[in-house]
């Protein structure tokens, strides 16, 4: 769910980048920067890093039982004043470089699927063979090439979320020892960013294996 589908400030939402989403690009902004897999979604650096303040500022309200966000940024001190100002800056970031029209979610799975959309794609590069023998080994060329296709698709995930854990722990090390609310509320969600990097690590790891 792209939490800035949420926000109903006229002034955010007034500008919209013209711009469509490409198969592979972020799905809120169609940038082609950086992209990760973001609660199920091919997302980018730029978005990702927004949506992120935007849920630090949620589990901070949350954590202390505090005035949802949105509206007004009235608050009781500074650092419950900084988390609203952050995410309200954030939200408009991302309302100004939403895409006009949102992309088919149905397309966006589609395009998630490396090995569903080779297979698809295969098909036409066998029509070129008349003869009964061509005909059938073209087949096992496309095979062939659609698990090249998945096994180097696979390195580079695991390759870019041990970049992630490498980040994450990083940013754990500098946080270990502030005792304030904000870095508290961080370090609670970088241990649960760091939980389901190692999760998916792991089901990757596997399907090597298998590959």
């Amino acid at each position: 769910m792209i939490d800035a589908q949420t926000l109903d400030s006229p002034a955010a939402t007034s500008t919209v980048r013209i711009a469509r989403w490409t198969p592979g690009g972020c799905v809120w902004c169609g940038s082609t920067d950086s992209i990760e897999t973001y609660r199920n979604e091919p997302r980018c650096g730029l978005c990702r890093e927004k949506e992120s303040i935007i849920d630090d500022a949620k589990h901070f309200i949350g954590m202390y039982g505090l005035r949802p966000l949105g509206g007004t940024l009235a608050s009781e001190d500074e650092e419950e004043r900084e988390f609203r100002v952050s995410a309200r800056d954030a939200r408009e970031v991302l309302n100004r470089i939403r895409l006009e029209k949102l992309p088919d979610p149905a397309a966006v799975r589609k395009a998630l699927r490396p090995r569903a959309a080779a297979a698809v794609a295969a098909p036409p590069a066998a029509r070129p063979g008349t003869g009964a023998t061509p005909a059938k080994a073209a087949p096992k060329k496309s095979q062939a090439g659609v698990s090249g296709i998945d096994m180097i698709e696979l390195e580079s995930r695991v390759r870019k979320l041990l970049d992630q854990l490498q980040s994450v722990d990083e940013q754990i090390s500098a946080l270990d020892g502030q005792q304030g609310l904000p870095a508290r509320a961080r370090m609670k969600d970088l241990d649960r960013q760091r939980t389901t990097v190692l999760s998916t690590l792991a089901a990757l790891e596997k399907a090597l294996r298998r590959a």
